[in-house]
Formats: structure tokens, C-alpha cells, sequence
């Protein structure tokens, strides 16, 4: 009778974690619609165009008095809302850890931020500082939950299963956002037929982000339990986000490998978000493509990436995550490498170059964030995920810098888009020096057969 029970225990645990990861996943499908149609696609145009409308005659805004070029004030608003987000994460991420109320606070984050960018339907006229604000608000809040959310996944996954669980988180991410966009896509193409016009269509393909994000962030908040929080509280666990970050600093110099992975993550990284960020500025403006070609592009790397990710999720079990990742940086390597030889005016090979890209995106992002969990500390979770965030999120400055710099002394975005190779090279080599097994052991989790 006793082992029967015993064995009724382990199911419904078993049964319990499994219900838990579903739920985890639904969160990546509810945010990611905001990365895609708010962010990469929608917002940036529209916000920049309400701006010149409210600008002078020398096309220049000015909040709180500060004169500012209308087309930089989307890029300032992003600016702004890393820096609220860098001080945020770390003050967030030790309260969850040290309270246990991780979920309540994913809760706050995300329903801000669905909050913030469904505001974006009263972003009409010439109401830029509006915009700005919203912005700043969902993008800070989108990445606090981001990071409370990756800290779930040392929790509900055992260590042989990360790489397949978070593998398929990016994969529900991409194909929310794939999902979206499509619909997106059709209102804003055919707004007249559905008599709005076109103002009114991007309008409502932001709040309908916000909606859809706060809708479906329902499934996690519903399914996924809060732990006990860590027990004592370390001196300074109550600092302002800056004085804790600068703990969380010192905290992992007593585990110098997990900085080590770190660091070359925030290389490689750095190459992934400018690319990214950069490639629908070199498919216009140096290979003449269209808007509705570059449109194509982003849709095409949403579908693909669900592919991919499952794929290196396969992989992985197979040769671990390490190597899988190692791997895929040689792949960002040569798509690079083909995309400075592509002849401009030609979409298909555009297509093609897009096709690259989504295929190694989903899959060196979901197992570059399983193996860093296995790095973490047991018990400090949330408080190490922000410094990875902040590494995803607020470190990635190094690579359109080098970009712009490289264009501005060569002239040609060809030499600017091969420059970032130096970044997969870099972040290949730091990487393959992180003896991940001793790292893992190191930090006090068990190590998993493959990693």
C-alpha cells in the first residue's frame, strides 16, 4: 500500500510538471507577438511618422524641452527603455527569489506592458510623447517578465529535458508571432477593404498585440506554481536595481565559469540582435528591396525559426547543447559570409538569406537559455536570469556600432554586414573554452548525460 502511494505521488507530480511546462510555453506565445508586429514591424515606422507630424519646421520635437530629431525618437524611447529595464530587472529578479512570488510578479510585468501596448490605439495625431512613453513602459515591462519567465525554466524542467523545453518555447514564440503577423499583414493591406483607414489599421494591429498578449498570458499565470523563497536575506537584497545588479556581480565572481559562458553569450548574442536589427536596413538600402519584400522576409524568419528550433532541440539531446550551439554560430558565420555576396534587386536570394537566418535563430537562443540554467545556482534563479536578460537585452550595443562605424569609413553596408562575423569568431572560440560539465558541477546542479 505504502509503495502504491508512493508511486500515485510521482505520477501526479510527474503529471503536475508536465501541465506546468505547457503552461510556460504559452507565455512565449502570448509576449511574442509584441517583439514581432509591435516592435519589428509596426511600431517604429508609425511612431516616427506621428513624431514628424508634431515636429517643427526644422523637423525637430522637443519633450520636456529638449530639442530631438523626429526620426530619432523611437530609437531614443528603446534607448530610455533599457535603461529603466536595466535597473528594474535585478531589483525584480532578487525579490522574486528572495520572496517566491515569481509568479505574481510575471503577473505585474506582463499585464504593464499588454496594458502599455494596448494604449498604443490612442496613438493618433501628433501624440509622440504618448508613444514614447507607452513604448518605454511595455519594452521595459516585456523584459522583466521575460527575465522572471526564463527563471522558471531551472524549476519546471529536470536537466536532461532543457534543451527540448525551452527549444519548444521559442517554437510556440515564433509561431504566435508568425500567426499574427499574417493577420496583421492582411488588415494593413487591405484596411480599405474593411473601411478603416490606414492610420486606423496599425492602430489596431498594436492594441491587438496588447490584447492578445494579456489574453493568453492567463495560461501561465494559471498553471505554473510558485516555490518558497531563498532562505536569509544577503545584505543589500533590498538595493535600488543598480546596487543589486552590483551585488548579483559579485555574487557570480564566486562562479567564474558561469561568467565565463556569460560573456561569450553577450559576444555572440551581440552578433545575433544586430543582424537582426540590421538586415532589413541592408536588404533596402544596399540590395533595393522593397517594403513589402523586407515584410515577406521578417514572416518568412518567424516560420522558419519554429523549424529550427525544434531541429537544434533534436540535436542537442543528441551531441548537447554546447556543441549544437557551436555549431550554429559557424551557420550565422557562413549565411553571413553568402549574404555580402548578394546580388541587389533580387528577392529570391533576399528569401533565401532570410531563410538562413530564421533556421539557427529559434534554435542558438532557446539552447544558449537552457544551458545557462543549468549554470545558475539553485535558488537564485530570477536574480541570475536578469544579468542574462541584460545581457540579451541591454548589452546589445556593441554591434550596430560596429556597423555603423564600419559604413561610415567604407561607405558600403556590404563591408558593415560581413564586420559582424568578428562576433560569431569571438564568441565560437569564448565558448568552446567553457568547460560546461565542471560549470554545472560548480554550480551546485546535477549534470545532465548530454550538455
Amino acid at each position: 500500500m505504502g509503495t502504491e502511494t508512493v508511486r500515485t505521488e510521482v505520477f501526479d507530480e510527474a503529471t503536475e510538471l508536465r501541465r506546468e511546462q505547457r503552461g510556460w510555453y504559452f507565455y512565449d506565445w502570448a509576449c511574442s507577438v509584441y517583439s514581432t508586429s509591435v516592435l519589428t514591424v509596426f511600431l517604429g515606422p508609425y511612431l516616427t511618422s506621428v513624431a514628424d507630424h508634431a515636429a517643427d519646421a526644422d523637423g525637430y520635437v522637443h519633450p520636456l524641452g529638449i530639442p530631438v530629431r523626429a526620426g530619432s525618437f523611437f530609437a531614443y524611447s528603446v534607448s530610455l527603455s533599457v535603461i529603466l529595464a536595466v535597473v528594474l530587472m535585478p531589483l525584480v529578479g532578487s525579490a522574486a527569489d528572495r520572496t517566491g512570488r515569481k509568479k505574481q510578479l510575471l503577473g505585474v510585468a506582463a499585464y504593464t506592458g499588454a496594458a502599455a501596448t494596448t494604449g498604443m490605439f490612442f496613438l493618433d495625431g501628433d501624440r509622440y510623447l504618448l508613444g514614447g512613453l507607452l513604448l518605454i513602459v511595455a519594452n521595459a515591462a516585456q523584459s522583466v517578465a521575460l527575465m522572471l519567465y526564463n527563471s522558471y525554466l531551472p524549476q519546471i524542467a529536470p536537466p536532461e529535458e532543457r534543451d527540448t523545453i525551452s527549444s519548444r518555447g521559442w517554437a510556440f514564440g515564433y509561431a504566435s508571432g508568425s500567426l499574427v503577423l499574417i493577420v496583421n499583414l492582411v488588415l494593413y493591406s487591405a484596411h480599405d477593404s474593411f473601411g478603416l483607414s490606414e492610420t486606423e489599421a496599425v492602430r489596431i494591429c498594436l492594441a491587438g498585440a496588447g490584447l492578445w498578449w494579456g489574453a493568453f498570458t492567463l495560461v501561465p499565470l494559471r498553471r505554473l506554481r510558485d516555490r518558497g523563497g531563498r532562505a536569509g536575506q544577503e545584505a543589500g537584497a533590498t538595493a535600488p536595481g543598480l546596487r543589486q545588479l552590483a551585488a548579483t556581480a559579485r555574487d557570480m565572481r564566486r562562479h567564474p565559469l558561469t561568467l565565463s559562458f556569460l560573456l561569450a553569450y553577450l559576444i555572440y548574442n551581440d552578433g545575433i540582435q544586430t543582424v537582426i536589427s540590421q538586415a532589413s536596413v541592408y536588404g533596402s538600402e544596399e540590395l533595393g528591396l522593397g517594403q513589402s519584400t523586407l515584410i515577406v522576409a521578417v514572416l518568412l524568419v518567424q516560420v522558419l525559426a519554429v523549424a529550427g528550433a525544434l531541429t537544434m532541440g533534436r540535436l542537442a539531446r543528441t551531441y548537447g547543447a554546447k556543441r549544437t550551439i557551436l555549431g550554429s554560430l559557424v551557420a550565422w558565420t557562413v549565411t553571413l559570409a553568402a549574404g555580402y555576396f548578394l546580388p541587389a534587386g533580387a528577392p529570391v536570394w533576399f528569401f533565401v538569406l532570410a531563410g538562413g537566418i530564421g533556421l539557427v535563430l529559434g534554435g542558438s537562443q532557446a539552447l544558449s537559455r537552457s544551458l545557462f540554467s543549468h549554470l545558475v545556482p539553485p535558488g537564485k534563479e530570477a536574480e541570475y536570469f536578469a544579468a542574462y536578460e541584460m545581457s540579451d537585452r541591454g548589452m546589445s550595443w556593441l554591434g550596430p556600432l560596429l556597423f555603423g562605424i564600419t559604413y561610415q569609413l567604407t561607405g558600403s553596408y556590404r563591408s558593415a554586414i560581413i564586420s559582424l562575423v568578428a562576433f560569431f569568431v569571438i564568441g565560437f572560440a569564448l565558448l568552446a573554452r567553457v568547460p560546461v560539465r565542471r560549470a554545472i558541477g560548480e554550480a551546485g546542479n546535477p549534470v545532465p548525460q548530454k550538455v
